[in-house]
Order: structure tokens, then C-alpha cells, then sequence
């Protein structure tokens, strides 16, 4: 086993949070879970209490937090669309006082500190599939910016704490991830369709259905993030983690109302504003510097997301926002 680590994980009670907390307890190490619980559940995590190695508290990142650490996974934000436009002025705040705040306590303590940034930072790209190298096409004032822009200027701190005070960063860029553990009123496509598809509801998709989605499994993704934390210093990212294999929106409805023998129907609504037309990873550089690739399959991971919704209460949830 590597050498055990005091661990802070940001958003770790959210969908990927408590799934990387788990594995980081699993591994023996010291684990603090740090969540405001804004979109995340305590029940994510309620099983990991009982562990002597792991410890959660309620902590907004916006507010500096201070802690003696060995690493630093940074999680904290909401993703979902409805969720980072409910508070658009909080979401910037969370991505660059965030930051802030932690590349601080990351530089006071000599902590390695990794940055769970994401595919928005592309825009609707012009360049497909996506590499690292691509510098994206965001509209800086638009409905999506304070997420995309928010991360962008997060991406911008990390490296500049890291040319300019030596702290030991990682900037990962997530692409569309789903499994069991997702909140069912997140928002996010997968966790929406599959909803409505077990609850006999219309399954909405915006637009024709057209754009093009790549989605990964969350086991694949946590692995992928821990490689890069743990992989060598000269490669600080930022790397693409993601599936590479791209289907439409209309796929996926078919997929998910087919493998859950739903009798729902598709219905189209309106695009919401600067949507991406694309989205695929290139993982060349994951392959490459750590040896990364995703293992589990659309249909797989499905099936075992849909056993999961079924195994809970839709009632036992609370929306974050009304704009799920």
C-alpha cells in the first residue's frame, strides 16, 4: 500500500465526492469530507461515518477553512445547469474564492492539491473531439458562464500558484459522468431521463436531440482522477477524463427508455441558451501519462444506474433548486 495521507475532499458528500471519499477510506487513508450540502446529501456519506479514518463537517469554500493536510481533492461546485444559474454570482464565488482559499491553505501546508475543473471550459467547441491543447469558445456573458467562466478563472489560479508559489497542482478536466449515487433532481440528462423513464413521465430532451454527448461511468472517473493525483510531478494537466464514445441526446433516451422497458414518450423542448452542439473527450494525454482509459460500457453502466434508482425513494430526495 502507497504511504496513508490526511485527505480533504471539497463537495465530498456530492455524486463523485462520496464516491472518491469511499475509496479513499477504503485505502486506509485519513479522510475529511468538507460539503455545504447545497446539492449533495448527507446519506452519501452517512455509511462512511462509523469509520475511525474518516471525518465530515459542514464548510462553505467561499470562507477560508484551515486544516493541516497531505493532499487536497477540490470538488466543491454545483454542476448542473439549473443548480449554477440559481445562484450564478455564489457559483463564481465557489469556483475562484474557492481556489483561492484552498491553493492557500495548500501553499501554507506544502499540500499537493487537485482541481476537479470540466469539459465546459470547451464552450460549444469548434474543434471536436476536444483536446487539452483546444482553448475553447465560451460566451463570457452568457447563462452558462458563471459555471464555464468560473472554472476557466479556477484553471487560471492553480497555475499561477503553481508557477509563481511552487504548490504541487493537478487540474483534471470532467466530461459527463453518471452512476448510482446521482441526485435524481440534479438536472444532469442521465439522472433526468432515467426518472422520468421509471416513473412512466414524457422524457424531455431540448432541441431535436441532436447534440452529442460522451459519457463516462463513475468508477472509471474516480480511478482516473486518483491516477492523476498520485502520478508524477511533471504532470500537473491539465488531462481530459472522460468516454470517448459519443452519442446523440436521442440516443440516450432510446437507451434508457428500452433498458428500462418505460412506456414514457419523448418530448421536445425548447434549447436552452449556448447548449454545446458537441461534446467528446480526447484521452490521448490520460492514456499516455497515466496509463488511464474507461473500462465500463453506455449499456453496462446504465444498467447498473437504473438498478440504483430503483432501489430508492424519489420522495426521500429534496430538488436543490426549481430548476431541475
Amino acid at each position: 500500500m502507497s504511504q496513508l495521507k490526511r485527505i480533504l475532499v471539497t463537495g465530498g458528500a456530492g455524486f463523485l465526492g462520496s464516491h472518491l471519499c469511499e475509496r479513499l477510506v477504503a485505502d486506509g487513508h485519513d479522510v475529511i469530507c468538507a460539503d455545504n450540502f447545497f446539492t449533495s446529501q448527507k446519506s452519501n456519506v452517512v455509511h462512511l461515518l462509523d469509520h475511525a479514518n474518516f471525518e465530515l463537517i459542514r464548510h462553505d469554500i467561499t470562507h477560508p477553512l484551515w486544516l493541516e493536510v497531505d493532499e487536497v481533492y477540490n470538488l466543491a461546485c454545483p454542476a448542473a445547469p439549473g443548480h449554477y444559474q440559481y445562484n450564478p454570482i455564489k457559483t463564481m464565488k465557489t469556483s475562484v474564492m474557492g481556489s483561492i482559499n484552498l491553493l492557500g491553505m495548500a501553499k501554507r501546508c506544502r499540500a499537493k492539491i487537485l482541481q476537479a475543473s470540466t469539459s465546459e471550459v470547451y464552450g460549444d467547441p469548434e474543434i471536436h473531439p476536444q483536446p487539452e491543447s483546444y482553448r475553447g469558445s465560451v460566451n463570457p456573458i452568457g447563462l452558462r458562464a458563471c459555471y464555464d467562466e468560473g472554472k476557466r478563472a479556477a484553471e487560471t489560479l492553480f497555475m499561477d500558484y503553481h508557477r509563481h508559489n511552487g504548490v504541487n497542482v493537478r487540474v483534471v478536466r470532467i466530461f459527463n459522468t453518471y452512476g448510482p449515487r446521482m441526485h435524481p433532481f440534479d438536472g444532469r440528462v442521465v439522472s433526468n431521463f432515467i426518472r422520468q423513464a421509471i416513473s412512466g413521465e414524457d422524457i424531455t430532451v431540448f432541441g431535436e436531440g441532436n447534440q452529442t454527448r460522451s459519457f463516462c461511468y463513475r468508477d472509471d472517473l474516480i480511478e482516473g482522477m486518483i491516477r492523476m493525483m498520485n502520478g508524477p510531478d511533471d504532470f500537473i494537466g491539465p488531462v481530459n477524463i472522460g468516454n470517448p464514445g459519443e452519442f446523440t441526446i436521442l440516443e440516450l433516451a432510446e437507451k434508457v427508455i428500452a433498458r428500462t422497458g418505460s412506456k414514457s414518450k419523448i418530448v421536445h423542448r425548447a434549447l436552452p441558451a449556448d447548449d454545446p452542439t458537441q461534446r467528446q473527450p480526447d484521452i490521448t494525454l490520460a492514456k499516455q501519462r497515466l496509463g488511464w482509459e474507461p473500462k465500463v460500457k453506455l449499456d453496462e453502466g446504465l444498467d447498473r444506474t437504473i438498478e440504483w434508482f430503483k432501489t430508492v425513494s424519489l420522495s426521500d430526495f429534496r430538488a436543490p433548486t426549481p430548476n431541475y
